[in-house]
């Protein structure tokens, strides 16, 4: 790929994570501190962040085999990384809800538990790769707490 589509490739992955950009941000963005391969800290209520924490909830989901499904409760710090595609590294936590897994509850209907007992959260780390042009997104990595 010749380096001018690169840049212009490189462009729009950060556009789309980053927000609104000034009308001159891609010739800004070699002077900037966001280059391929390097994390940046993004803001954990970015709508990426928060799918991408989905994701991570529900590959929990996946794993465990607790009776009730866990979703993200909190994003305490975010990063990205501008890698074939996006590569977002979250703290977060995850905490039980009122829904079964036999239930096949969507999770945003899920509200979190109330009862003392069942009560449970988990402070995670997450690895997410977005690779847009191909509609994937993996969870790479999963501490959980």
């Amino acid at each position: 790929m010749h380096p001018a589509g690169a840049l212009l490739a490189v462009c729009g992955l950060v556009l789309g994570v980053l927000g609104k950009p000034s009308p001159d941000f891609c010739s800004q963005i070699l002077k900037s501190d966001v280059k391929p391969g390097f994390p940046k800290t993004i803001k954990t209520n970015n709508p990426d962040v928060l799918r991408a924490a989905r994701h991570s909830a529900e590959s929990f989901n996946n794993c465990s085999n607790d009776a009730f499904l866990f979703r993200e409760s909190r994003v305490s710090r975010a990063l990205v990384q501008i890698v074939k595609g996006l590569k977002f590294m979250l703290d977060m936590d995850i905490g039980r809800t009122t829904c079964k897994k036999t239930g096949h509850a969507n999770l945003d209907n899920c509200s979190f538990q109330t009862n003392r007992t069942l009560q449970w959260t988990l402070s995670c780390y997450s690895e997410v790769w977005v690779i847009p042009w191909l509609q994937t997104t993996e969870v790479s990595v999963l501490h959980c707490h």
